[in-house]
């Protein structure tokens, strides 16, 4: 008894001390490094500092040696969260610092300590107290700073204790001031921001680790057999005799495949293991299945993880005619996105990705074009498991081509972006540039410079991705150069007529081998309507008097802007693009309004309106169009969510479209039926769903009951009617329509010398605050902006109150100023 008591305690003591052990990593393996997203703590100041001395030096006496002072900020952040669409200013471009303490606790062995970097604009140094350990040119590509021999050294210096008491000092300046020899250009359509505007992790890697995965899986011409090679390429500072496992798991959990390797580290050109997968399940927009690659890498002791998911499925862009995907034509249905929201320029977080990819998908789109730059993992990682095809491109945009400091940066920038995303399945293109053709940035503008170099990046692209196809838009002198051409339409926006969008795009096809219709549509200004567009453009052509000819308009120029021109617009390229055998597919731009630097003059200044959903992704009525052709969902909206007054002469009949992928729907206006129409996709507008009613005087109650299969879809808005005449505008009202949370919403509307609403005014509106609450301007959206033209003869803006008493300013030219008191007793 007594042996087997102490066998029993011995037991248990080892079992302790192994426990002990696993913990802190001496023989057990550890799987994969640990990061953590830095995303507070943070202090910043935008401006540059006499140097990183000031960054660190100590507080004396509970007060800072000199000015300035920092602020509290939470990463992702940006420069440019509010000034990029500031009606008054050129947004900032210059130096700004981040500084934070840290408490390093790196459990490996001889291990790493990183920062790893998912973006951050546009050239970024990375200080340990005063030391720098990495600099970094490119403000869209991921990128490291090893901090472990910084670290080790500083805490062997008095100041780590007595200063920073065990914590770890790190400073960070990002600099987005202009340069004519980095990419991309700042004539380009959309600001370049500065800050660290994704995401900043700090990472502990073991003493073996992966540097990256290239995993290559083809499917077969017959969709039944797979093979899947998997290119592992270690870290740079691991050594030795390295182990390692792969396994490949489906959707299931189940593992389909497993194989071990053996290298001698560091091997820079990696090592490569090929399998064999029976039926692979492909990899689609309605059925976007991913597989799992796991790998491990195993030395001293010590486990490294690395885990990508990958899918099966293959392309063809066909000479002159479509595309297809797994052997199947698909209609390519795609928009464009930029990293850009209201309120933080580009510091979007994970939640407002996944939000806005959710509705480009719930939009029925297959296909996006990221433009113009290498966007956030987290963006691709979503186009992977949602279903949507990408065609993503390096910032070589518009000004022109530097000289070798430029191009060397391009080159890079290329070289990461495919590096980086070179494993997820929904790439299927690599842009080498956007409107190259575009000159002014330099003296020179070299069209044989500009292709050579194009060919250059063409070929460089090629040697690091054989799989995928290049592409390019808008520069005809290099048309021949990319697998894939988009030429510039834009039909029915910069030139000629919507209807002519058909015969333009046919010409443009019979010109490259492979074609694809990247970039059309327009603008339009949130809240705008107008009940006959095209006879508003129709006035703008005047005869000229020299000739007696019309002149030409363009609507870009002399369009009214408003939602119901862009609605026919969409709606025309829609019905077309349905009977197109040949097209490969389009992507109109843009999915969300955004800001850039080079149109002050818009109705909400320094934003490009051609979004479908608003800055902040309040959907415009067009959203709604394209879900009517494009998704599968059922669904029906009756076009004029937003539009509450329209106008007209007393029974004048006004037409009501419903947009709709439901087989039939019966309008009821004022609980009268006018009756059940088909849907018939080439029957404009709205594929056959539109009524001539009439509209009482007053309100009106409009709604729709429609029927795909079995289900029944309803909707239903209520409309004013005004058949009075109004005159110019003479005064401003202005109201508080809503009180939410201690937000106000205030609505202000132009009435002519008789107190009549004046719907088709688009008077400039300009909005001041006085008092404790806060304006919520400088947004870029048609509520969110400190000055912007009137919708409809209105314009709203939102103030937070904050339990205090405001006073609102309202300005128009030529009209008197008004004030409304908000809060208060």
């Amino acid at each position: 008894m007594a042996h087997s008591k102490g066998h029993i305690i011995t037991c248990f003591m080892i079992k302790k001390l192994l426990l002990l052990i696993a913990f802190v990593g001496i023989i057990s393996p550890i799987y994969a490094q640990q990061s953590i997203r830095l995303n507070t703590g943070w202090e910043y100041i935008r401006q540059d500092l006499g140097g990183i001395w000031e960054a660190v030096r100590p507080v004396r006496d509970g007060q800072p040696e000199s000015v300035p002072l920092w602020q509290k900020v939470t990463l992702p952040h940006c420069f440019n969260d509010r000034d990029a669409v500031d009606p008054d200013v050129n947004y900032y471009q210059g130096p700004g610092w981040y500084r934070t303490q840290l408490n390093i606790n790196n459990p490996y062995a001889n291990g790493r300590t990183l920062l790893h970097f998912e973006g951050a604009g546009q050239r970024t140094d990375v200080y340990v107290y005063t030391t720098k350990v990495a600099s970094h040119l490119g403000g869209y590509d991921e990128w490291t700073a090893d901090l472990t021999d910084a670290i080790e050294a500083f805490k062997h210096t008095e100041v780590y204790q007595k200063q920073f008491k065990g914590r770890i000092p790190v400073s960070i300046r990002c600099d987005n001031s202009r340069d004519l020899e980095t990419i991309p250009s700042r004539m380009s359509d959309f600001n370049v921001y500065g800050g660290i505007y994704r995401y900043l992790n700090l990472v502990y890697q073991p003493s073996v680790s992966i540097d990256r995965l290239m995993i290559t899986p083809v499917l077969d011409s017959t969709l039944t057999k797979g093979t899947l090679e998997v290119k592992t390429i270690l870290a740079q500072h691991t050594q030795g005799n390295v182990t390692g496992q792969i396994k490949v798991i489906d959707a299931n959990g189940k593992m389909v495949a497993n194989k071990n390797y053996k290298v001698d580290a560091p091997a820079t050109d990696g090592q490569t293991t090929r399998f064999k997968i029976s039926k692979p399940h492909a990899w689609q927009p309605a059925d976007p299945y991913l597989y799992t690659v796991q790998v491990t890498a195993t030395a001293d002791g010590q486990t490294f993880t690395s885990t990508q998911k990958v899918g099966f499925r293959n392309f063809e862009f066909k000479e002159k005619g479509p595309f297809l995907l797994n052997g199947k034509r698909l209609l390519l249905r795609g928009t464009h996105r930029h990293e850009d929201h209201a309120g933080v320029g580009a510091a979007m977080t994970e939640a407002m990705m996944r939000q806005e990819m959710q509705l480009i998908k719930d939009m029925g789109a297959n296909f996006i074009r990221l433009g113009h730059y290498q966007q956030s993992r987290i963006v691709l990682d979503l186009c992977d498991s949602l279903g949507i095809l990408v065609w993503e491109e390096e910032p070589w945009c518009r000004g022109g081509l530097g000289g070798e400091a430029y191009q060397a940066m391009a080159r890079q920038m290329m070289t990461n972006m495919i590096q980086q995303h070179y494993n997820h399945p929904s790439i299927i293109l690599w842009g080498l540039g956007n409107e190259n053709d575009w000159e002014g940035d330099f003296a020179e503008f070299d069209k044989q410079k500009i292709r050579k170099f194009m060919k250059q990046q063409h070929d460089l692209t090629h040697r690091l991705d054989a799989t995928r196809l290049t592409s390019i838009r808008r520069c005809d002198f290099c048309a021949d150069i990319p697998d894939v051409y988009s030429p510039s339409i834009w039909a029915g926006w910069y030139k000629a007529k919507y209807t002519d969008y058909k015969q333009l795009t046919q010409d443009e096809v019979g010109k490259v081998k492979r074609f694809f219709h990247a970039e059309w549509g327009g603008d339009s200004h949130a809240r705008r309507f107008a009940e006959d567009p095209l006879g508003y453009l129709e006035a703008k052509r005047t005869t000229d008097p020299t000739t007696g000819k019309k002149r030409d308009v363009q609507v870009a120029r002399d369009g009214d802007w408003s939602e119901s021109y862009i609605a026919e617009l969409f709606d025309w390229h829609l019905k077309e693009q349905e009977s197109m055998p040949w097209l490969t597919g389009s992507a109109f731009w843009t999915f969300k309004d955004f800001s850039t630097p080079l149109r002050a003059d818009n109705p909400i200044p320094y934003v490009n309106q051609k979004g479908v959903v608003e800055r902040d992704m309040s959907l415009k009525e067009s959203y709604y169009i394209f879900q009517s052709y494009w998704s599968a969902k059922p669904m029906v909206h009756i076009f004029g969510h937003n539009w509450p007054v329209r106008w007209g002469k007393p029974g004048e009949l006004k037409q009501v479209k419903v947009f709709s992928n439901a087989d039939e729907a019966e309008l009821y206006v004022n609980g009268k039926s006018y009756g059940v129409k088909k849907r018939n996709v080439q029957d404009f507008p709205a594929a056959g769903l539109h009524w001539d009613v009439p509209f009482n005087t007053g309100n009106n109650l409009i709604r729709v009951v429609a029927q795909k299969g079995k289900v029944t879809l309803t909707d239903q808005i209520e409309q004013q009617y005004e058949t009075r005449q109004w005159a110019a505008p003479a005064t401003m009202t202005a109201k508080v329509i809503s009180t939410d949370q201690d937000v106000a919403t205030i609505e202000v509307q132009l009435t002519d010398a008789k107190g009549v609403p004046c719907l088709d005014a688009a008077n400039w509106i300009s909005f001041g605050l006085a008092g404790d609450g806060d304006l919520l301007a400088d947004l870029g959206t048609s509520t969110g902006s400190r000055k912007l033209q009137a919708y409809n003869g209105r314009a709203m803006v939102k103030v937070k109150l904050q339990q205090g008493h405001s006073v609102l300013s309202v300005g128009s030219p030529r009209l008197p100023t008004i004030f409304i008191t908000l809060g208060g007793k």
